[in-house]
Formats: structure tokens, sequence, C-alpha cells
């Protein structure tokens, strides 16, 4: 009997952890359909939501556009500098600018990216977002006949979308430079040759892989915070493990992303 006991509260346990494991990821499911359709409603950008849209635009993007658009100049050119050496040491110098458009550009720059606006911007806004619900401030706005999600989540979904994309978009565009004059210098010399480089490695298959890649980045660092945020404290969990377990899933997410956009490039 102790056995059949242990068994039971054992099956009990392992039910009650898959249920609420099905439950916070439909949580996070249904969030981001709701975002999707806020998105393409008119309504979401009446006056009042167009200025806290805004200024979510705004302080999630221009104060770390600068600093990580340097930081990521030095990187390209440090790891420029070294593959390009590497390659020369070994004759093969003729692959080291595909080597630093495949790992700088390709794979390093939307994933960091995407963990730079989640540090920075979409887990601080998600601890905002917890402290809102924590107040009552949501709950005010139910009140007041005013959709929360509306008015305080869409904002900071946008704003983390279009940070991690101005950002991966500008970095590439910074690299490519960066690795450019690393190799050939100021001159136009090396330009033709550059471009079919670059046309070689972006074919059509590679570029939407890379789109769909960052736009995915983009969504999980941005929506994963949000939706531990919004409904965490709805549970009997703490907020701290609502905040783990929503970490846990955004690098989860981040993760297979990146695994899969590996297998679609290289298999």
């Amino acid at each position: 009997m102790p056995l059949v006991s242990t068994w039971r509260g054992l099956i009990a346990r392992t039910n009650h952890i898959a249920q609420r494991w099905l439950a916070e990821w439909w949580r996070l499911v249904h969030l981001g359909a709701v975002i999707l359709l806020l998105i393409c409603s008119p309504s979401s950008y009446e006056r009042s939501n167009r200025l806290v849209l805004a200024r979510h635009l705004y302080d999630n993007t221009a104060p770390i556009l600068m600093g990580f658009t340097v930081l990521c100049a030095l990187v390209s050119l440090v790891l420029t500098r070294i593959v390009t050496a590497t390659a020369l040491s070994y004759g093969l110098s003729q692959y080291a600018l595909q080597v630093v458009i495949r790992v700088l550009v390709l794979e390093l720059i939307p994933l960091t990216a995407a963990l730079f606006v989640a540090l920075r911007c979409t887990i601080p806004d998600g601890a905002e977002l917890a402290q809102l619900q924590a107040r009552g401030t949501l709950e005010s706005l139910r009140q007041q006949d005013i959709n929360p999600v509306h008015r305080e989540v869409l904002p900071r979904v946008v704003a983390g979308i279009f940070s991690t994309v101005t950002l991966a978009a500008l970095s590439c565009v910074v690299a490519l430079l960066v690795a450019y004059l690393a190799v050939y210098g100021f001159g136009l010399a090396g330009l033709a040759g550059y471009t079919r480089l670059f046309g070689q490695v972006f074919t059509p298959a590679v570029s939407l892989i890379f789109v769909m890649k960052t736009l995915f980045f983009s969504l999980a660092v941005s929506l994963i915070p949000m939706a531990s945020a919004f409904y965490g404290m709805s549970e009997s969990s703490t907020r701290s493990s609502a905040e783990m377990r929503g970490l846990v899933r955004m690098f989860a997410v981040i993760l297979l992303i990146e695994v899969l956009s590996l297998v679609g490039n290289y298999y």
C-alpha cells in the first residue's frame, strides 16, 4: 500500500506539473495571438495609444542603439582580423570573408541583438509590468473599461520587437562594412568580389531563414517576459518563481530557434 500511494502521489504531481506547463505555454500563445490582432487593429493607433507606443519605441531603441552598434563594430573588426590571419596562415584566405559573414552576420549578430534587448529592455519592462499588476494598476484599468493588454502590454511588446529588428539590421550593415574595410581598406577594388561573395552566402533560402530567425528572436524576447509578468502574479506561485520560469522558457525558445536555423542553413 505505501508503494501504491507513492506512485499515485508521483503521478498526481507529474500531472499537475504537466497541466501547469501546458497552461503557461497556452497563455503565451494566446497573448501572442491577441498582440498580433491588436497590431493589425486601427484602434491601437489612436492618439493616446500612439503617444504611449512612441515613448516605448524610443526608450527601448534610442538609448542602446549607438552603444550596441559601436560594440558590434569593434567585435566585427577583431573577429575579422582573427579569422583572416588564421586563414592566411593555413593558406585558406579565400574562405576567410565567407566564414566571417556566416558566423558574424548570420549567427552571432541576431542572437546577440535579441539577448541584448532582453537584458536591457524587455526583462526590465516585464518587471515593471509585474509591479503594475501587483499594485492593482491593471485591475484599475479594467474597471475603467480600458484593456490593460491594449494599454500596457502591447506597447512594450511592439517596442521590444522593433528594437531587436533595428539593432540586428543596423549591426549587420555595420559588420559587413567593417569586414570589407578590414580586408580591402577604403578603396573600391574589392567591391565586386565582396558583392559576389555576399550573394553566394545570402542565397534566397538563407536570406529567408535569416529574416525569420530575427523575427522569431524578437517575438521570443518580447512576448515571453510580458506573458510571465502579466499572468505570473495571478497564480499561487511567487513572483520570483514566475519570472524564473519565464526566463527559462525564453532561453529555451531562443535555443530552439537557433538550432532550427542551423539545421536549415547547413543541412
